[in-house]
């Protein structure tokens, strides 16, 4: 049986951390929530998923501050306008819950006129729609502390939100394990970790490995449609493959598989991201027009795994330089990068160059 290291500093975990994940849970829901700092307060409600009624309850709610809309940097800059930072957007008023998804989410929309100051806590509010898997475009409005029509409202400080992702990696621990023989007689444990993000990662022991030499390790980023399904639009499923056919050969190693689908936007957020990609976008710009960066993976967590699974000397199995700086930064000896080179196909060949090219992979072909 395999002990997790991780220790919460209280029985549920500090308040400050509770409050983010009922904040999380809030908005994964659809509902607002109140972002707390020393600059002040906003009550805050994620465009992805709202409904016209849901638009008409959230100004009532915040009437009588006037609402507005925020959107990241490089979702600005898709609308062209210039941003170095979030940047707010004035609410039509009529707008409409569709009409304002189109604003943040489509490819052809008219420029917005009007811009407005972002708000204090407006980082901490894309930080925490992020962290729901939701876009990260929200309608903000700027709220006393004291505001009546809001005080039922979940409240959340905006430190601990900016702070969350670092201190979820404190909150990892085994949630099941068991057994499960691969094809052509393979030994394998898959070790589950959950945190408190609500993701779960699967440490994917293969074989016997020799914790006393470097461990053959692949860490791979869930992808549902490239692992499961055999997606040609990606190489993720070919690499996942091959990774596998080289531990087995080597006796054993693990394949850490993190739930970090879509270069860590999720998987909703990655269709829709190819959906702009089918309208001309290639996959950085696709993912940088949804207002997010072109890739949001950490590798604490995955960190975290490897310790608590007692590695400290491994031989990585990737193409993506950016992987070991990751993991070099949490102590980790890597002996040695193993290139995972696959035969490109029709339809992945262009997301392919813009690996190499733009997300700076080590990629010959």
């Amino acid at each position: 049986m395999i002990e997790s290291t991780s220790v919460a500093p209280a029985p549920f975990g500090p308040a400050a951390h509770i409050a983010v994940e009922r904040a999380l849970a809030e908005f994964r829901s659809g509902r607002p929530v109140v972002i707390d700092s020393r600059s002040g307060s906003a009550a805050v409600l994620p465009i992805d998923g709202m409904t016209d009624e849901r638009l008409a309850a959230f100004r009532q709610l915040c009437a009588p501050a006037q609402l507005h809309v925020v959107v990241t940097a490089s979702r600005a800059r898709a609308l062209g306008l210039e941003a170095n930072g979030p940047l707010g957007l004035a609410l039509p008023e009529h707008a409409t819950a569709a009409a304002l998804f189109s604003l943040v989410a489509d490819v052809c929309v008219k420029r917005p006129a009007d811009t407005v100051s972002a708000g204090a806590n407006a980082v901490a509010a894309i930080e925490l729609a992020k962290l729901a898997q939701r876009l990260p475009s929200l309608l903000v409005a700027d709220v006393t502390a004291s505001a009546a029509n809001v005080g039922t409202l979940m409240r959340v400080g905006a430190d601990a939100v900016l702070q969350f992702r670092r201190t979820a990696i404190d909150s990892l621990a085994v949630a099941a394990e068991a057994d499960v023989p691969l094809h052509d007689g393979v030994s394998a444990r898959f070790v589950i970790f959950r945190d408190a993000i609500g993701g779960s990662s699967t440490a994917v022991i293969v074989g016997e490995p020799d914790n006393t030499k470097p461990v053959p390790l692949r860490l791979h980023s869930a992808c549902l449609t490239g692992d499961v399904f055999g997606s040609r639009r990606c190489d993720c499923g070919d690499q996942l493959r091959l990774a596998l056919a080289r531990i087995e050969d080597l006796s054993g190693g693990v394949i850490l598989y993190l739930a970090q689908e879509g270069r860590g936007i999720g998987l909703l957020n990655k269709l829709r991201a190819y959906a702009l990609q089918d309208a001309g976008a290639d996959t950085v710009q696709a993912n940088e027009r949804l207002g997010f960066a072109p890739d949001l993976r950490n590798y604490g967590i995955g960190a975290q795994i490897l310790r608590d699974l007692g590695l400290s000397s491994i031989r990585v199995m990737t193409n993506n330089p950016r992987k070991l700086v990751g993991l070099e930064g949490y102590g980790l000896q890597i002996v040695e990068r193993v290139p995972l080179v696959t035969d490109p196909n029709g339809e992945n060949r262009g997301y392919l160059q813009v690996k190499r090219d733009k997300l700076g992979h080590l990629l010959a072909h």
